[in-house]
């Protein structure tokens, strides 16, 4: 499976927008807050890999 990397862009109520980073792109992913990890917050970097997103530093 591929390895995605995503920058927590903003929030809007139970979805969160996505900021992909491991390619150059300026379009928004939207995901559902709950596929997401609790302690989130903007600015977090996520890694999406195995059908999971896991915060990474």
């Amino acid at each position: 499976m591929e390895t995605m990397y995503y920058i927590v862009h903003s929030f809007e109520g139970d979805y969160v927008y996505l900021k992909r980073t491991d390619i150059e792109s300026d379009d928004l992913k939207l995901v559902a807050r709950a596929l997401l990890p609790p302690e989130i917050v903007e600015g977090s970097q996520l890694k999406y890999e195995m059908m999971s997103y896991e915060i990474i530093e």
